[in-house]
């Protein structure tokens, strides 16, 4: 198939998200149409959908499930997928589930902070440890939650809290590392790149100039390795960065820096070549692009690492849609294919 061909091809999806995506991120059509945002509607309808909110009880929690960052079914997880897949935005059925989130996210626990030297000692009491002046964070999850509030359209004013701590924990390269070893002195791409999109989302609504500075500067820790490859010697930082996911998550892939970059503006960078060109090369000969591996299992019971819903499995010959999509949107933005 051509790229043309591919996209009449999810155009056709029985998904009514995978056709949003080509609509709206690789056709660039306006979101705030009428034809978008009856399609909305339907996505809010779909069965997906259904199943992602089925077991939230009448205060927005998700039963069964003791703390919102519950890989992958806390409310955490829910609302990124939402933000991801074309929910209409600024539903307020979605508040009580936004408050689990803040609640955990914006907890007192994350402004307490102590000095630690060593590894063991970091770990002596809650809050968060500064070792050898760095800030050891999961910044992906507040990030995350500022990153798909701020898409969901439910963002208040305790974004505004949430951007202050990662600006407070950012470390001097310009991301974030929760690594307690003291001799960690190199930002993670896993922890980097949600804060990084979360603050260049609050600064394009708020106009804020530090935010949007502080993720420019984030964005060096990955173009100054190419988005995969070690600074010194070129080589492929981890092989798991070279294979496609859907959904990411809090991981980290080619194709999930790329997308980083296309959202940010920041494809024309030539340090993003060699991987728009890795992607390329990862096409499939009949057209599309393959889920190389996954992050989850399906499961409707609450056990680590289960998805409530299925992304398509993997397979070496056959399209994956939301890899395809996704894959679409950063070379259509990246001007490497025309499927207008």
């Amino acid at each position: 198939m051509t790229d043309r061909e591919v996209v009449q091809t999810l155009l056709r999806s029985k998904e009514p998200s995978v056709r949003w995506k080509v609509h709206v991120q690789v056709l660039g059509e306006d979101r705030t149409s009428s034809k978008i945002q009856a399609l909305e509607q339907t996505i809010r309808r779909s069965a997906r959908v259904r199943t992602l909110l089925a077991r939230l009880d009448g205060q927005g929690a998700v039963r069964g499930v003791r703390d919102p960052y519950s890989k992958w079914q806390g409310e955490h997880w829910v609302l990124a997928t939402l933000a991801d897949i074309g929910y209409p935005r600024g539903d307020r059925a979605l508040l009580p589930l936004k408050d689990q989130v803040l609640d955990r996210w914006l907890s007192e626990v994350y402004y307490r902070e102590f000095d630690a030297t060593t590894k063991s000692d970091a770990y002596r009491e809650p809050g968060v440890p500064r070792i050898r002046g760095r800030y050891r964070r999961c910044a992906s999850q507040q990030g995350n939650a500022l990153y798909f509030l701020e898409k969901l359209g439910t963002a208040d004013k305790r974004s505004n809290a949430l951007a202050e701590r990662l600006l407070h924990w950012q470390w001097p390269d310009g991301g974030w590392n929760c690594d307690r070893n003291p001799d960690a002195d190199t930002s993670s791409f896993w922890e980097s790149r949600h804060p990084m999109l979360g603050l260049n989302v609050y600064s394009d609504r708020t106009g804020d100039r530090a935010t949007k500075d502080a993720a420019i500067r984030a964005a060096e820790v990955f173009l100054t390795r190419h988005l995969f490859l070690e600074r010194h010697s070129g080589r492929v930082m981890n092989e798991e960065f070279v294979s496609l996911h859907y959904p990411l998550y809090y991981h980290y892939d080619v194709l999930g820096g790329l997308k980083t970059m296309a959202e940010m503006g920041m494809l024309a960078d030539p340090r993003c070549q060699k991987a728009l060109d890795l992607l390329e090369t990862k096409q499939l000969p009949g057209g599309g692009w393959a889920a190389d591996k996954r992050l989850y299992k399906v499961s409707s019971k609450n056990e680590t690492r289960t998805d409530s819903v299925d992304w398509g499995g993997t397979s070496k010959t056959a399209l994956n849609e939301w890899v395809t999509v996704d894959a679409l949107f950063v070379l259509q933005a990246a001007g490497r294919m025309q499927v207008v």
